[in-house]
């Protein structure tokens, strides 16, 4: 399984530098993943929210896009 990078800003300069120079080996996100696996993930999320969309009825559609722009403006009214 591949190591994830790090998140503080001190320690992902000094593995860049590293990579850079050598001294580590490159970073890789797909390392330890098994491509088929991969494959079939990505077939499913191309289709999941257009089928989704497919099965709900009108008003569920409404009643989902009322509850997104909602959520919406609320995350906005907080920065303020």
């Amino acid at each position: 399984m591949s190591e994830k990078r790090p998140r503080d800003p001190n320690e992902l300069a000094k593995r860049l530098v590293d990579e850079a120079t050598g001294s580590e080996p490159k970073y890789d996100p797909g390392e330890g993943k098994d491509p088929t696996a991969v494959a079939l993930g990505r077939k499913g999320g191309l289709k999941g929210g257009k089928a989704r969309a497919a099965k709900l009825t009108a008003e569920q559609r409404a009643a989902s896009a009322k509850r997104a722009a909602a959520a919406r403006w609320a995350a906005r009214r907080s920065e303020e």
